[in-house]
C-alpha cells in the first residue's frame, strides 16, 4: 500500500519511522510547507526530494497512492482530510480528529458521505498497559466498575501551536485519557463538570491543568486531574488509573498494574469487615506491535483487506464531543449534558 504523508516534522517523525519499518506500507510522496523542514527530513530519513511536495493538490496530481497520512496541526485536519477522503483516499489522521468539534462533525460527515475509511490515530489505546488494563476489566474477575480515578501530571516544554493553544492540557493531552476512558468502560460520557486554570509559573498561554467530573450513560462516575506544567514527581504519559470495581480495585501506577480482590465480608470485632486476598501484579501483556506501528498495521488491513478499524471518525466523534464538552464545562463554569 502507497500513501502520501501530509506533514512530515514534528509528530510527523514518529509515522515516517513507523511506515519504514512497515513491510506493507511505503511512501508514494510527501507533503510539507516549511521547505527547511522538507530538506531536513530528506537528508535523515533518504527521502526522495523529488517526491516532497508543498500542497496535497500537487502531490495527487503528481504520483499514485491508496491511502494518506494526515499529520497536519489540527486546523489543518479538515481541510487536507476532506480533501483526501472526496478524492477517494482512505485517511490515517493524527489526533484530534479536528482542532474544533465543528471540523470534526464536517470530516465525519464527509466520511459518512463519501463511505471512505477514516481513521484516528488513538495510540494510547495500543499500548501493553492499557491493554493489560482492558484486558482484566473484560474478564469479569472483579465485576462492574463503579468509579475511575485518573491523575497525570506532566512537565513538557514542547514549544510551537502547543503552547498557544487556549487549553493546550484538554485538547492536545487529556484527549487520550478521555478516548482511553470510553475504550475502558464501553460506554460514552453523558455529563461534565470541569474546572480549568494556567499556574503562575505555567509556560502555556492557556490552562494547563484542569480537574474534571464526568458521569458516564451507565453511571460510572470518572475524576480526573491533569497537570501539563508540574515541576517535580511527574506521572507516567499513561496516567495513573484506579478503577472501584464491584469485587476489588484494579490499579495502574508508574505502568505498574496491580490487583487486590475482596475475598468475603466477615462479621469482626467492630462489625462486618471486608477481607482481601494480597495484592498482587498483573505482568503486561506482550505486543507485537504498539501505538504507531499498531495503527498502522490496523489502517492497512482496513484498507486492503476490509477488516473493521476501532478508531474511525464516526466512533471517535464521541470522543471529541467529550474534549470540548469539557472545555466548555471549564468556560461555563456550570454542569454540561452531551
Amino acid at each position: 500500500m502507497k500513501v502520501i504523508q501530509v506533514g512530515i516534522g514534528g509528530m510527523g517523525n514518529a509515522w515516517l519511522s513507523a511506515v519504514q519499518r512497515s513491510p506493507q506500507v511505503e511512501f508514494a510522496g510527501f507533503v510539507e510547507i516549511d521547505a527547511d523542514i522538507a530538506r531536513a527530513q530528506a537528508k535523515i530519513y533518504g527521502l526522495d526530494k523529488s517526491r516532497i511536495f508543498d500542497s496535497l493538490p500537487g502531490a495527487l496530481q503528481q504520483v499514485e497512492a491508496d491511502a494518506v497520512i494526515n499529520v497536519t496541526p489540527p486546523q489543518f485536519h479538515r481541510e487536507v482530510t476532506v480533501m483526501a477522503l472526496e478524492a477517494g483516499l482512505p485517511v490515517l489522521q493524527e489526533k484530534p480528529l479536528a482542532g474544533t468539534l465543528e471540523d470534526a462533525r464536517a470530516i465525519t460527515a464527509a466520511a459518512d458521505n463519501t463511505g471512505v475509511l477514516c481513521s484516528v490515530a488513538q495510540n494510547y489505546r495500543y499500548r501493553p498497559l492499557t491493554q493489560t488494563l482492558k484486558l482484566v476489566l473484560e474478564s469479569g474477575e472483579l465485576g462492574a466498575v463503579g468509579a475511575v480515578a485518573v491523575e497525570f501530571f506532566r512537565g513538557p516544554h514542547f514549544g510551537g501551536f502547543r503552547e498557544e493553544m487556549p487549553h493546550p492540557l484538554i485538547v492536545d493531552m487529556s484527549i487520550h485519557h478521555f478516548d482511553l476512558m470510553r475504550h475502558f468502560l464501553g460506554g460514552d460520557a453523558k455529563t461534565i463538570q470541569a474546572r480549568s486554570w494556567n499556574p503562575p509559573w505555567s509556560w502555556f498561554a492557556g490552562d494547563a491543568s484542569a480537574s474534571v467530573q464526568i458521569g458516564f450513560a451507565d453511571g460510572v462516575q470518572v475524576a480526573y486531574t491533569g497537570s501539563w506544567c508540574s515541576q517535580a514527581l511527574e506521572t507516567s504519559w499513561n496516567a495513573n488509573w484506579r478503577f472501584e470495581c464491584e469485587r476489588g480495585v484494579l490499579l495502574a501506577r508508574d505502568d505498574h498494574v496491580t490487583i487486590q480482590r475482596l475475598l468475603r465480608v466477615k462479621e469482626g470485632l467492630r462489625g462486618l469487615a471486608n477481607v482481601h486476598d494480597e495484592p498482587r501484579e498483573v505482568p503486561l501483556i506482550k505486543m507485537e506491535r504498539e501505538g504507531q506501528d499498531y495503527l498502522l498495521q490496523e489502517f492497512y488491513e482496513a484498507v486492503t483487506q476490509g477488516r473493521p478499524a476501532a478508531t474511525t471518525a464516526q466512533d471517535n466523534i464521541h470522543t471529541i464531543e467529550l474534549v470540548f464538552g469539557v472545555v466548555r464545562a471549564c468556560k461555563c463554569g456550570l454542569p454540561v449534558r452531551l
